[in-house]
Order: structure tokens, then sequence, then C-alpha cells
């Protein structure tokens, strides 16, 4: 079995929460990676970002439908969800446009479990973390495709 911690990136570039949304361009393009964790002021991991939540700071704003009934506003959809896009097109810190809900693994964990749930969840790399939520690695796709390859010449 090939595990996590066999194949990940151990120096892991990070990003501090309240880093400007620049600094992470200028990672994505001097590194050529395709997402950045966020960690706290304690060193923990609190999101993740993507070249993807860039790229949704330059897209159009959807203004939601909205009618009006007897001096009343009613949205076809959520007013909550323009709110997060206004949110996110206007932000300026790292913390503004990061993913909260990441998902993360251990160095054990098998690879081709992360594989699968990269392929189901389209993400790009899972940050690897000890017990203490520290982050000590990060698997990419191209890390999985580079382990699959080792082992198929193998055989």
């Amino acid at each position: 079995m090939i595990t996590a911690g066999d194949i990940m990136t151990k120096n892991v570039i990070v990003l501090k929460e309240d880093d400007e949304i620049k600094k992470a361009s200028d990672i994505f393009l001097k590194n050529k990676i395709n997402a950045i964790p966020v960690v706290n002021n304690d060193n923990k991991l609190c999101g993740i970002t993507s070249e993807t939540d860039l790229v949704y700071q330059e897209s159009n704003l959807h203004i939601p439908t909205v009618f009006t009934v007897f001096d009343s506003i009613f949205y076809l959809g959520t007013s909550k969800h323009f709110k997060e896009d206004v949110d996110k097109i206007t932000a300026t810190k790292v913390k503004d446009i990061m993913n909260k809900n990441v998902f993360y693994a251990k160095k054990s964990d098998d690879i081709y479990d992360l594989a699968t749930i990269m392929a189901d969840k389209k993400f790009y790399s899972i940050p690897i973390i000890n017990d203490n939520k520290e982050i000590i690695g990060i698997v990419s796709r191209f890390d999985i495709i580079k382990a699959m390859s080792q082992e198929n010449q193998k055989k």
C-alpha cells in the first residue's frame, strides 16, 4: 500500500489567513501550483485557496431577480448567495476567498483513497496534517499520477 506520507510534498507553501490576495496570485504564478493551504496564527490548517478562488474574483456578478408584491421584496434565489458573491468579488484578504471547509488527510492514508476523493470532489490537492492539525505535507494530483506511473513501471 502506498500512503500519502510516501508521496507527499513535505516543503509546503502556505498562506496566512490575513495575507493579501495579491500574495496568493504571486505564489500561484511563481510556483505553478493550483492550491495553497491557509494557516492561522497558530500555524494550524484553517482553509485552502485555489486558482479557481482567484479567477472567481474576476467573474461577473449575477444580480438576483426580484419582484415586489404589496411593498415586499421577494428574491428568486437567495440573497445570502448574492452577498457571498459580492464578498468574494470584493475581497482583499485570503480569509475572504478561501474555502474554510477543508478536506485533509493523514500521512497513513492510502493514495488510492485520496485519488478517489480528488476525482469525486474535484480537488486539486489535499493537505496532510498531524494530530495537532499542523500541515506536514500536501498531496497533489501530480503526486498521485507520478506514484501510479512508478508503480506501473515496477510491474
